[in-house]
């Protein structure tokens, strides 16, 4: 996650720097770092800030699944569809997306981020 998808998402939750903090159960100190570009933003903190956004949206009707936007044709196996969570997908660890199977958590994250599904989450 970059420093200003960083700031914007907290703008979005419409939390202040200390309320973002808290919520995320880190430092004052440390969001502050992480909008001025001081520290990278870890991958465990961009997935809690995406599940932010996900559940301040809600799932909308009209919101394509992944298994429908990848034309996946092993969604049966897979937890996304299992648990019914195409719209959250990058939470979900143990997909069977071929971009993303059998990666680490970060490598998810980094991967995910190209998505339309985080793409339009961060809109």
């Amino acid at each position: 996650m970059e420093t200003a998808d960083f700031y914007n998402a907290r703008k979005k939750l419409g939390k202040t720097q200390k309320e973002m903090a808290e919520l995320l159960g880190i430092a004052l100190k440390t969001v502050n770092s992480y909008e001025q570009g001081w520290r990278n933003i870890p991958a465990h903190i961009e997935r809690e800030v995406w599940y932010l956004l996900s559940n301040q949206r809600g799932n909308p009707t009209n919101s394509d699944s992944c298994w429908d936007i990848v034309e996946c044709g092993v969604k049966e196996q897979c937890p996304a569809w299992e648990f019914q969570t195409g719209h959250m997908c990058w939470f979900i660890c143990g997909t069977l997306c071929e971009c993303t199977k059998g990666c680490t958590l970060a490598e998810k994250s980094k991967k995910c981020r190209s998505c339309v599904i985080i793409k339009d989450l961060l809109k």
